[in-house]
This record gives structure tokens, sequence and C-alpha cells, in this order.
């Protein structure tokens, strides 16, 4: 028999989308990619064939800098575009992040709706859990026994209090976390990367995470969609949309976490998300610092349509990349750190 919310979580998960995909859930923050500006090279002294966008990551080797940020899981409607998703990122060489696996924790007969290796066996892959769920009943061996059962190379463990305040009935007992991820940090034998939900990481929370042996950060600051927004919307209750609606410019563009983190921490693996949305974005987050990129809400709009149009956008999110770089004179990721005004 199903512990008594599963089916609660589910049918979250799956409004969850529907909001994301029918409304307008953008922060009233721009992500201040526009701020950001390259020199332009008109004596680049390379050919663009000479550009190779080529990353590393926590060891691992990816094609390109950009990352298939944790959206979905836990439904028969998350099942096809997870598979769509994991087919594009194994052919492209990008990662890919799953969405929270606490359904699954929950519900392990929804495994069909997280599990991608079979189309996946290569592609660097992000399981994820929300990290307030080790105050409400999920224990360091549920998630080991997560991460392996999805053979998982990483683990998001994501922050998001303010999500969990607007969300009726959310989960809002955040004390005593740090000990706890840090208990957590030091029994698994993979790396786990820290990432908000849409408002961002100070340098000084960052700094506590990395003592508690977190390996790395994804700002997922505010600039792309709005979880305060998306649970207000998800309520159906007038007041509390309204509530969450004060709360839609909350949080730090990503630009400048992005540039606040890499000065406090020149050599901890970064990833730039919230509202990284074309190539110029990319080149832009990684000339401020940034090591990996990555991209929610393009991807699920793509994989809600088919396959072919997740990998058109990857295509022309790699493209914009390398014209960026050949734009700077960059051959290499490397030296669009140098071409950053």
């Amino acid at each position: 028999m199903l512990q008594p919310g599963i089916h609660a979580t589910e049918a979250r998960k799956a409004r969850h989308l529907d909001v994301c995909l029918d409304d307008d859930v953008a922060s009233t923050l721009d992500a201040g990619w526009s701020g950001v500006r390259l020199r332009h090279e008109a004596l680049p002294e390379i050919a663009l064939d000479d550009v190779d966008c080529a990353a590393r990551f926590l060891g691992f080797r990816l094609r390109a800098p950009i990352l298939i940020s944790s959206m979905t899981g836990g439904t028969a409607r998350a099942a096809e575009l997870n598979l769509r998703l994991a087919e594009a990122a194994e052919a492209s060489g990008i990662a890919m992040g799953l969405g929270s696996g606490r359904a699954l924790i929950e519900n392990p007969a929804l495994m069909h709706t997280f599990d991608v290796r079979a189309v996946a066996p290569q592609a660097v892959l992000f399981a994820n859990i929300g990290a307030v769920s080790l105050n409400y009943g999920i224990g360091i061996d549920d998630v080991q026994r997560m991460i392996a059962e999805l053979r998982a190379d990483a683990l998001f463990l994501h922050l998001n209090p303010l999500q969990e305040a607007l969300q009726p009935g959310g989960d809002t007992n955040f004390r005593g976390l740090l000990p706890k991820i840090a208990e957590l940090c030091a029994a698994l034998d993979v790396p786990v990367v820290a990432k908000s939900v849409g408002s961002g990481i100070s340098p000084v929370t960052a700094a506590r995470l990395l003592d508690a042996g977190v390996a790395g950060i994804d700002t997922a600051a505010a600039g792309g969609t709005s979880w305060a927004r998306v649970e207000g919307k998800r309520s159906g209750d007038d007041g509390r949309e309204a509530l969450a609606e004060t709360f839609a410019g909350w949080g730090q563009p990503t630009a400048e976490a992005v540039c606040a983190l890499r000065a406090r921490f020149p050599s901890m693996p970064l990833i730039a998300s919230g509202g990284v949305r074309t190539g110029v974005d990319i080149a832009r987050a990684i000339a401020l610092g940034a090591d990996l990129c990555g991209l929610a809400l393009p991807f699920l709009e793509a994989a809600t349509i088919s396959r072919a149009a997740v990998d058109e956008l990857i295509g022309a999110l790699v493209e914009g990349l390398r014209i960026a770089m050949f734009a700077t004179g960059s051959a290499t990721l490397a030296g669009l750190r140098r071409a950053l005004l």
C-alpha cells in the first residue's frame, strides 16, 4: 500500500509541468545577460572550424558546456519527456539532471519515469533530491539506493525554502540541515552539487555548503522560471497567488550570482542556471566564470513537442556558442575568460 501523500506528490509534479508550460511564471528580475559584454575580435586569426566548445565538469568530459537542468519525474507524462531529453543528451554529449527523486523514493513503482540509462548509457547524469527531505523521513540509505538504481554520476541537492513556504502544505522545517548534508556528502560515492531553485546561492552560504562536503554549486538564480509564481498559480487560491506574486522578483540575478561566486571561489565547480536561453547567454556565463550552463524551461518546451525539437534546440545553443567564441577569437572555452569587457 502506498504511504499517505504519495498520490499528492505525483499530482503536484504533474501540475508543475502544466503551470510551467501554460502560464507566465517568469521571474520579474532579468538574469542580467544583456549587461555582460564580450569583446568583438574583428581579426580572430582562427577559423570557425577551429572552435572547440568541449568542457570538463567534476572530471567528466562533455562536448559542450550544457546541462539539461532538473525538471521532472514521478508522473506518466514525465517518462516520455525524460526519455526524449536523455536520448538527446546522449547523442550530443551534454549533461542531464533528473527531477526530484522524492516521488521515486516514496513509490518505487515510478522508477520507469526516472530511469533513462537504457537510452543514455554514457551521458553524465545527475540524480536530484531536496535537501529539506532529509528532515521529512528521507534517509541517507534512501538517497544511496536512488543513486544506485538510476546509475547516476552525481547528485543535485536542491535548496528551495521560498518555494516550500509558498507551496500549500510545503516542507518548511529547514532546521539542522547542514550537519545532515555533511553526513550525506561523506556517505555518498558520487559528488554532490548544491543548487537553488530560482533565487540563487550567496557566497556565504556556498562556503558553508563547501565546508560540509559539497563539490560544487549551481546558481539556479533569478531570471528564469519563478517557482514562487509557479506555486502561486498552482494553489488555486487568489489570495495565495497574490502573495506569491510579491516574490516574483525575489533573488539574485544569475549573471550577478556567477560573478560573486567565482570571485569568492576561483576554482569551485560552478554551474550557471536561471534565465539562460541562447548560445550567446552561455558564452557570457562562461566568460563570467561558469563551467557549465543549465537550461530547464526551453528543454521542457522542446521535449513536449518531440525528440527532434530537443535536438534542434541543442544544435542552436551549440552553434550560437561556437559563433560567439569565433567572434571573440576564442578557440576554446578558456579563451572566453579573456574576452570579457
